[in-house]
């Protein structure tokens, strides 16, 4: 049955070519993609402000089912993880947006649900200037808050940099693609990428044989910024796909920061116009947008980690704590999305709580991004 509904799913984004924001309220409304195909005769009853062009090409499921059955094979043969809002290990950040993909497919290791993920983004032609940020703000990063995902998407400049720094300092680092995972755009970026897979991984929402089309990266750029707490716009010009990135952060409601540059310098014009528009905070080093975020504890839980958290024979805890813990005493051990939706508490208010119980030596997180209560 999971595996049928996967497929009705991935069947699904192609009928409605990518008519994000009506196929998810779609999907959210009647509970699954097989519920749609079940229904596919009397949809305008359910949804009427279905398009009509929508409403047409929902009757009509053949093709688009078994081109999924062929990308499951495909998927199945090169080791890729087929990802739905149904799943526990589906970025559970873009659950929050209304335009979020109905389907990912991912080849990796990095957990997409870590309590730290931070996009880096920004121009294409990467000064001296914005290798430099580069380099020393992820250094100190890295060293700060050392469980962080950086999120970017694989292409020349900033992103390029910005991947290569997390692996070289330790940080797990995800490339979101505007293609299938059949290909690598651009294949100079080969070789990083094969490392990406070891320490981190590569995401995309198009079937393989889907080319690097000029459409494909802006909707690559939402998912860059819906599955992370916040983006870092590094050096752009007046007009980006970094600004475009930037901007749809910003109305998802994340924080987005910005390093400032030379007056009249090309390339920080997009950076600057940010700042001066309040639509970014300004930052100059690592420790900046670790104070905003509210991160600066996590190098201390990591130090705690390495010499053992000492349990509190009688903790304290606020009432939400305590409805976090009764939560994982009742149901046994859940992820990060899970504990959120069932607790009713905002998913960041969730990170910041659990965090505050890993301290207090009340849980523990496991692999894979789940809680385990310590009794």
């Amino acid at each position: 049955m999971e595996q049928q509904e996967t497929i009705y799913a991935m069947a699904l984004t192609r009928i409605s070519n990518f008519n994000f924001q009506t196929a998810l309220q779609l999907y959210r409304e009647m509970g699954s993609a097989q519920a749609i195909y079940d229904h596919r005769n009397d949809i305008q009853d359910i949804l009427p402000e279905c398009s009509p062009r929508l409403l047409h090409a929902i009757r009509s499921w053949d093709d688009a089912l078994h081109r999924a059955e062929a990308e499951l094979e495909f998927a199945s043969r090169h080791h890729i993880r087929i990802l739905t809002p149904a799943d526990d290990d589906y970025p559970c950040r873009l659950n929050e947006c209304v335009d979020a993909p109905l389907v990912l497919y991912y080849r990796g290791c990095a957990d997409l649900n870590t309590q730290h993920i931070l996009a880096i983004v920004g121009t294409r032609q990467c000064t001296s200037y914005g290798q430099d940020l580069i380099r020393q703000f992820v250094k100190e990063l890295a060293e700060q808050v050392p469980d962080t995902l950086i999120v970017s998407g694989l292409a020349y400049g900033v992103d390029i940099h910005a991947h290569r720094r997390a692996l070289e300092h330790g940080l797990p680092t995800i490339g979101v693609l505007a293609h299938g995972l059949d290909q690598l755009y651009p294949a100079h970026h080969r070789e990083t990428a094969r490392q990406m897979l070891q320490q981190g991984g590569l995401l995309t929402e198009f079937m393989s044989q889907t080319n690097a089309d000029k459409p494909n990266f802006v909707r690559r750029n939402r998912i860059v910024a819906g599955m992370a707490d916040a983006t870092l716009l590094v050096e752009s010009a007046f007009k980006g796909g970094g600004l475009i990135t930037a901007r749809i952060a910003n109305s998802y409601n994340r924080d987005v920061f910005a390093f400032p540059g030379a007056v009249g310098a090309t390339y920080s014009e997009g950076c600057n116009q940010l700042i001066r528009n309040k639509e970014a905070e300004l930052i100059t080093r690592a420790e900046e947008l670790v104070q905003a975020m509210g991160w600066e504890n996590a190098a201390a839980l990591e130090q705690a980690k390495r010499h053992g958290i000492e349990r509190e024979i009688f903790p304290e805890l606020s009432d939400e704590e305590q409805r976090i813990t009764t939560l994982l005493l009742n149901n046994g051990d859940l992820p990060l999305n899970t504990i959120s939706i069932q607790s009713g508490i905002p998913i960041q208010h969730t990170n910041a709580l659990l965090f505050q119980l890993e301290m207090k030596g009340v849980i523990r997180l496991l692999a894979g991004g789940i809680y385990h209560l310590i009794r």
